[in-house]
């Protein structure tokens, strides 16, 4: 048996809003229109994404700032542009996202490990009783001059002691910050039951920010875990694969 897939960003999203105890971990989010995107920048003119609703990999997403001049910088994969307005800006948002629908979210100001930003991949898994399970957690470091930090787009893996550790977190407060990662963990896997049944695996995708703040930007519902097998130490990616073949999943793409 497979896991069920459910790749609409912005249902997730409202998921994790209804949710008592994550909605304060979600990053203001709205679906893209003119006058979402004028208020958006308003509230965050450093950083505002636009990110498909459907798509992994971080492919699609760009960045988008409001300049001292009034302008506006929009970055997507290696390419920089400078648009004079709003109306332009809309108007080449639209061209870029097609007829795919899109969200903006807040950006964060990623904490940086040993100079480099990062963000958080939580594994959550079910075990046979049907009990959620924080099984991993990896740090994917971005490459110089991306919008993303996804190992697809050239990111690096790393474990998260070694992470936390690079950005000067004292070891008590690495401890207890694994520890409210993991339930966030669980806590989105039970959210997400009471809307949909069937899921066996989610992969929340975390920010630290940095005041330490966490903030969960989406929740993969087939997260890959393949890029573990690059790690020296391999015993995070041979448990992640032991809990998946249960449920019928066995390459971790």
């Amino acid at each position: 048996m497979t896991s069920l897939t459910y790749n609409d960003k912005w249902g997730k999203t409202k998921w994790l809003l209804g949710s008592k105890p994550l909605k304060s971990r979600v990053p203001d989010t709205k679906p893209f229109t003119r006058s979402a995107l004028q208020t958006m920048l308003k509230r965050y003119p450093s950083s505002v994404y636009f990110k498909p609703t459907r798509g992994s990999g971080g492919n699609g997403i760009a960045r988008i700032e409001r300049l001292s001049s009034g302008k506006y910088r929009l970055h997507h994969g290696h390419k920089k542009q400078v648009l004079p307005s709003l109306a332009g800006l809309h108007a080449e948002l639209k061209r870029f996202a097609g007829r795919r629908p899109y969200l903006l979210q807040r950006g964060i100001h990623l904490l940086k490990s040993r100079g480099r930003p990062f963000d958080l991949r939580v594994m959550v898994q079910k075990t046979r009783s049907g009990r959620w399970l924080s099984t991993g957690i990896f740090a994917k470091l971005g490459r110089p001059g991306k919008v993303v930090n996804n190992y697809n787009q050239g990111g690096r893996i790393e474990l998260l002691p070694e992470v936390l550790k690079g950005a000067g977190i004292p070891k008590g407060r690495r401890v207890r910050m694994k520890w409210q990662l993991k339930r966030m963990g669980t806590k989105a896997g039970r959210c997400f039951d009471r809307h949909r049944k069937g899921f066996r695996e989610l992969g929340l995708d975390v920010a630290i920010d940095r005041s330490r703040r966490m903030w969960i930007l989406e929740v993969n519902t087939r997260p890959q875990y393949y890029p573990l097998k690059a790690l020296k130490n391999k015993s995070m990616y041979y448990r992640i694969r032991r809990y998946a073949r249960q449920y019928g999943r066995k390459d971790g793409r």
